[in-house]
């Protein structure tokens, strides 16, 4: 098992972020985009991000190398929501299957508190049956499902919320 070490992201490592994110987007499991992104499109989404409360963290193994990332969002935008983020984590593709999706949401949970998180949700298509399962190993439920709010490639796909508290 691999070293991983967390940094907040800065500027310069968006360009990375982004490719990582594109990777994902032909397999139709991960994300509701169905072209690349650019970077200058993800720089508010980058910019709506803080290390004291909605940190972009980059991970990183023992030699400094960029495995993936992982973010926490704010939930709905209301200042009621406040305690309450989602998580959403991309590895480089030579990265996945590795079993450090692990290592990085036991990691989320550890620093949630410190950030006055105490709700951690997941927003997970209901076919991405990996992530259900790293998310259910680690204690989260399904705390909701809409059914086939999304289409990829003339598709209909469903959409599942896992929660989780966090004391």
């Amino acid at each position: 098992m691999s070293q991983l070490t967390f940094r907040d992201a800065e500027q310069q490592d968006l360009p990375r972020i982004v490719a990582i994110y594109n990777t994902t987007i032909a397999s139709r499991m991960v994300t509701a985009d169905t072209s690349s992104v650019s970077v200058e499109s993800r720089q508010k989404w980058f910019d709506e991000h803080s290390p004291s409360k909605r940190p972009l963290w980059l991970v990183e193994d023992e030699n400094n190398s960029i495995l993936g990332w992982v973010s926490f969002q704010s939930f709905y935008g209301r200042p009621a929501y406040d305690a309450t983020v989602e998580i959403s984590i991309y590895l480089d593709e030579q990265q996945r299957g590795r079993g450090l999706g692990k290592q990085i949401l036991q990691y989320c949970i550890d620093q949630a508190p410190t950030l006055g998180v105490h709700t951690l949700l997941g927003f997970i298509f209901a076919h991405n049956i990996p992530s259900i399962h790293l998310f259910e190993k680690m204690g989260f439920q399904e705390w909701a499902n809409l059914p086939n709010i999304a289409t990829l490639d003339d598709t209909e796909r469903s959409l599942k919320i896992l929660g989780r508290r966090i004391p």
